[in-house]
């Protein structure tokens, strides 16, 4: 498609006033001020993120037949809750970071992380905005390397212990402990 002279004139009569600017691709705000830069904080980074599972679902080795049944079954007494219902997904990373390795070192064995299932809308929000960022957040996070080598399996626990809203979780025993 070639252009008319009409257009093309219209083109150089909007545009007669710009000016070149020898610096390109640079974009000069000079209402906001610089960015001030956080101190840094040692922690682990939550975008450690690894195909590999320790989920029930996924698991294919590493525990004998009857700890994995009984596992399935529930049976193992629940030893430490976290309750994440509130918390904002930075907050809720530091308290599941914290919180692992302290129940590990405790020699806990059996935990329930609580994530909620994000089904509530609060006044003015889209109600197609995506829910439950910590359900789908919480298990990559267990997978971290850091958090990964002290939980043996994990998995959704029944209705009763929270159903899709929280994580029924087994950590491997601490042999520093024995």
């Amino acid at each position: 498609m070639v252009a008319s002279q009409e257009d093309t004139d219209f083109w150089f009569e909007a545009v007669k006033d710009v000016k070149s600017e020898k610096r390109r691709n640079i974009v000069i705000d000079k209402k906001n001020p610089a960015v001030k830069i956080k101190p840094h904080q040692q922690y682990a980074v939550k975008q450690e993120f690894s195909t590999y599972s320790k989920d029930v679902d996924d698991f294919e080795g590493g525990i004998d037949k009857a700890t994995l049944k009984r596992f399935k079954k529930e049976e193992f007494a629940i030893e430490a809750v976290l309750d994440l219902h509130g918390l904002t997904e930075d907050a809720a990373f530091e308290k599941v970071d914290n919180f692992i390795p302290q129940c590990y070192n405790q020699g806990k064995r059996c935990i329930v992380i609580v994530t909620g299932k994000g089904l509530s809308v609060h006044e003015g929000e889209d109600i197609f905005t995506p829910k439950g960022i910590l359900r789908k957040q919480v298990p990559q996070w267990l997978n971290m390397p850091r958090l990964r080598g002290m939980i043996l399996v994990y998995k959704h626990p029944s209705e009763r212990l929270g159903g899709q809203g929280a994580l029924y979780i087994l950590l491997r025993r601490n042999k520093d402990l024995s």
